[in-house]
């Protein structure tokens, strides 16, 4: 007869938060920066196509590190809510605060009910009409979820760019300045600069051109853009 072995649930909660985070820390870093302009996102991602920002809805954005077919199935599971939602009640009704609860309970399921957890860690965000309206959560593996303030930092050497933001970030600061400041913060310490191919940026306008017709904040930065920012050209 076959002995089974006995795991408490501590030791296997345990093992499978080890298990998510070497799988998280492997991944290139992202930067989420609130400043004057609207919000930021930088990612270390030198993929044309392989994305790990993108946008949920009108003034919402999701970037994500970890495994990329497991964030994205999280991202259009998003996308899904975020257009249901929208249309059953009102635009206005759907917010990043909703969307960030949604997740961290899929996330949680599947941490505690699978056999392996999902090894992502989640940024949404919402930029405001104000800074101080701009909402940041950051959702890890296990479903927990915080509200944090000026910037997120996940995935790769995360404590040490979260100490290049920390010491570099102020409220007044540029749209171009917060670009610069992520992508010094996933630079390498002593390593020569990213060069914009090796970076995804976009970023949350704060003023939408609503006369254009459109409610959208979202916009992907290419190379060009990407490169004027990084070098103070606008």
């Amino acid at each position: 007869m076959t002995q089974q072995f006995y795991v408490s649930p501590e030791q296997l909660m345990k093992d499978r938060a080890d298990f998510a985070r070497k799988g998280i820390a492997r991944g290139r870093s992202v930067v989420v920066i609130s400043c004057a302009d609207g919000i930021a996102l930088v990612a270390e991602n030198p993929s044309p196509s392989l994305h790990k920002i993108g946008e949920i809805y009108d003034r919402i954005a999701f970037a994500a590190v970890g495994k990329y077919n497991e964030f994205e199935s999280l991202r259009q599971a998003g996308i899904r809510y975020a257009d249901v939602r929208g249309y059953s009640y009102d635009r206005e009704d759907v917010t990043a605060r909703g969307l960030a609860s949604v997740y961290a309970q899929s996330l949680g399921v599947v941490f505690t009910a699978e056999q392996k957890p999902f090894e992502v860690e989640l940024a949404v965000v919402e930029v405001g009409t104000t800074q101080a309206q701009d909402h940041l959560y950051r959702l890890t593996f296990d479903g927990s979820i915080a509200d944090e303030h000026h910037f997120i930092v996940m995935g790769g050497l995360a404590e040490n760019v979260a100490a290049v933001m920390t010491d570099g970030w102020n409220a007044g600061m540029t749209m171009s300045a917060a670009v610069r400041l992520a992508a010094a913060g996933l630079t390498p310490a002593g390593a020569p600069a990213l060069p914009a191919e090796a970076l995804e940026a976009a970023v949350l306008q704060r003023s939408v051109h609503r006369d254009a017709g459109t409610r959208r904040a979202f916009r992907r930065l290419d190379d060009g853009e990407l490169v004027a920012l990084l070098t103070g050209e606008v």
